[in-house]
């Protein structure tokens, strides 16, 4: 007998619901930095376990939006949270709770669907005590299916976590091969390889203010062993192209040695990378441009 479930993984920005999903999967889909809103669209992951089938869907941050972009960002979550068998709420250890964060748990209780709360960044914590507060505070405002601390960093408590998110499976066929590990195309994968990089180096803003496009990925020809790949940077202001480009190209080089490496790692072979940057104003705020992206919400 096979089963399967559909989860939603969400949260504030910045908690840490990325960093979950690649470590429950045991393989890097999800880009991750310390910066929030790291995540723009729904990402698929698929985890078969045997006879059961985990199909997460990792989730931008909920926040409040100040741009079209922003915007869909915030329809993605809520769509997720009406789509999908179960959730996983993923918060931070400490801290008052954010008034985004009780939105989304007078959501769950609207949707009436099982809820297994997941309180990441637990090595942070030395006190115990504050701990089991925090646990019993956030308890006390859901009926959650389970809780569950956990350390995304070091990988602390996941079989206890995974454990839980199986048993919320039911009968059902499974809807993605064995080997599935994303739905998402590879160009999608390397152009986020490439953001991932551009938040990881530059600071403030800029990042935030970019996108990326792949404008070319094929084998060599007469090679299976290397991968041209063609990408374009995106960026809304004439300074914050000169700043992604850098004194003499400096810093488009350390972007793309960096994003080349982690290509290499996930297509297994080599990868001759090429980016360029382009300015378009105010993109985040233009429908066409944000659904050129893939940013959409009929894109996801």
């Amino acid at each position: 007998m096979t089963k399967t479930a559909f989860i939603a993984i969400v949260g504030c920005p910045n908690v840490g619901k990325s960093s979950i999903l690649n470590r429950l999967l045991g393989q890097k889909i999800a880009i991750v930095s310390e910066k929030p809103q790291t995540t723009r669209t729904r990402i698929t992951g698929i985890l078969t376990d045997g006879e059961t089938q985990l199909v997460f869907t990792d989730t931008p941050g909920f926040h409040r939006p100040k741009t079209k972009l922003g915007e869909n960002m915030v329809k993605a979550v809520t769509d997720s949270i009406a789509d999908v068998d179960a959730c996983l709420f993923v918060v931070e250890p400490s801290g008052e709770l954010r008034e985004k964060e009780l939105e989304l748990i007078e959501r769950f209780k609207t949707e009436h669907i099982p809820v297994i709360l997941a309180i990441n960044k637990v090595d942070t914590v030395s006190e115990k005590e504050l701990l089991m507060q925090r646990i019993f505070e956030i308890s006390s405002l859901f009926d959650f299916s389970a809780v569950v601390p956990v350390s995304a960093r070091h990988g602390d408590n996941f079989d206890a976590l995974l454990s839980e998110l199986k048993a919320l499976a039911q009968e059902s066929v499974h809807f993605f091969p064995e080997d599935t590990l994303t739905d998402q195309p590879e160009r999608v994968l390397m152009s986020e390889i490439v953001r991932e990089k551009m938040l990881r180096l530059l600071d403030k803003e800029i990042p935030h203010g970019t996108a990326v496009a792949i404008e070319k990925m094929r084998e060599r020809e007469g090679r299976d062993d290397l991968v041209d790949i063609e990408a374009t940077i995106y960026c809304e202001k004439e300074s914050h192209k000169g700043i992604i480009i850098g004194k003499k190209g400096d810093m488009l080089k350390r972007i793309s040695t960096r994003a080349r490496e982690d290509m290499e790692k996930f297509l297994c072979c080599k990868v001759n990378l090429k980016c360029w940057v382009k300015v378009k104003e105010d993109w985040r705020n233009r429908e066409g441009l944000i659904r050129n992206f893939g940013l959409d919400g009929e894109s996801y």
